[in-house]
C-alpha cells in the first residue's frame, strides 16, 4: 500500500504499517506521479469536507476542486504509467442525487440539480477516461458514514449526551447512513471481485429518516430524543450549506447487492450499538 497524502506524519499515525507515504499536492504533477506505475488498484478517497465550513464561494471551490482537479491529475498520472494498474475506485457520495421525501433511488437514477449533485456528476465523469485506459472503473456513491469519532453520528451525539438531542430540520428527510466497517467492506469487496464496475450506492437497505434515526440514537445510548434544532438555525450556522443537512434522498444499494455484497450492519440500532458500546 502507497499513501498519499498531504501530510504524510499525520497519515503514518492514522493508517500504520503502509509501504510508502508520498506527499501529495493534488494540483501538482511531481514525483508521486512515478509511483503509479505497477500499482494493482488506485483508490481516491480525496476530497474537502463537505461540511467543514460554512458554503462560501471559497468553501466550495476547495470543495469541487480537490474533487475534479486531483481525479484530472491521478488520471493523467494513469495514462503515462508504462504498467498500468488494473482498477480505479473513486468515492463519490449519494448527494448525487435529486433531493426528494417520495422518490427512490437506485444507481441508473438521474444525477439532481443542486450544488453536490452538480460536483458528484462531473467528479464521476471526470472518473470515465479510465476506462479509456484499460481499467475497470468503480465510482462509490458513500450515504452518511457512521464512526464514532468522525462526521455526523460524532457530532450528533453530543446534544444526546447532554439530553438536548433531537433531530435537524423537520426530521422528515430521509437518512441514508453506513457503517463504517461496511464502506471498507465494500471498498475491498470492489477490489477483490474483478465483475465490479460502475456505479454502487454505499448505503445500508434500511430506509429511515432522520426523525427515527436519531429515537433509535437516543435509545441506544439512553437519552430523549425530543429537541428539534430548527431550519432557521442551521440556516444561521452552515449558510447554503444547511440544505444538505435538511434533505435527503431514498436510496437504494441496489447494484452491490446484486454483486453479492453481504451487509455486515442493515438496521440502524445494531449499527449503533456496536459503534457505540
Amino acid at each position: 500500500v502507497i499513501i498519499f497524502t498531504r501530510s504524510p506524519e499525520n497519515a503514518k499515525q492514522i493508517i500504520p504499517g503502509a509501504k510508502e507515504y508520498v506527499k501529495w499536492n493534488y494540483k501538482l504533477t511531481g514525483e508521486w506521479k512515478e509511483k503509479i506505475n505497477g500499482v494493482d488498484s488506485v483508490i481516491h478517497l480525496a476530497g474537502e469536507n463537505v461540511m467543514g465550513s460554512r458554503w462560501t464561494k471559497n468553501h466550495k471551490n476547495k470543495i469541487y476542486e480537490s474533487r475534479i482537479v486531483s481525479t484530472k491529475n491521478l488520471i493523467n498520472a494513469i495514462a503515462a504509467a508504462e504498467q498500468k494498474p488494473e482498477s480505479f475506485i473513486c468515492a463519490s457520495a449519494v448527494g448525487f442525487y435529486p433531493y426528494s421525501e417520495t422518490e427512490e433511488y437506485t444507481e441508473d437514477s438521474k444525477a439532481g440539480n443542486h450544488f453536490l449533485s452538480n460536483v458528484t456528476k462531473q467528479w464521476e465523469e471526470e472518473t470515465a477516461s479510465a476506462e479509456k485506459y484499460g481499467l475497470r472503473r468503480i465510482n462509490i456513491r458513500m450515504g452518511i458514514v457512521l464512526d464514532k469519532n468522525e462526521g455526523a453520528l460524532a457530532k450528533m451525539i453530543i446534544p444526546f449526551k447532554l439530553f438536548i438531542g433531537g433531530p435537524l430540520g423537520s426530521g422528515k428527510q430521509w437518512f441514508p447512513w453506513i457503517h463504517i466497517n461496511d464502506v471498507v467492506g465494500i471498498y475491498l469487496f470492489s477490489l477483490d471481485n474483478k465483475n465490479v464496475r460502475g456505479a454502487l450506492n454505499a448505503v445500508a437497505p434500511e430506509f429511515i429518516n432522520m426523525k427515527s434515526f436519531c429515537i433509535n440514537l437516543g435509545k441506544v445510548i439512553n437519552r430523549p430524543s425530543i429537541f428539534k434544532v430548527p431550519s432557521f438555525v442551521l440556516n444561521i450556522v452552515l449558510g447554503k450549506g444547511a440544505e444538505a443537512v435538511l434533505n435527503g434522498a431514498k436510496i437504494k444499494p441496489q447494484r452491490i447487492l446484486g454483486f453479492g455484497y453481504k451487509f455486515k450492519f442493515d438496521n440502524s440500532v445494531s449499527a449503533l450499538k456496536n459503534i457505540l458500546k
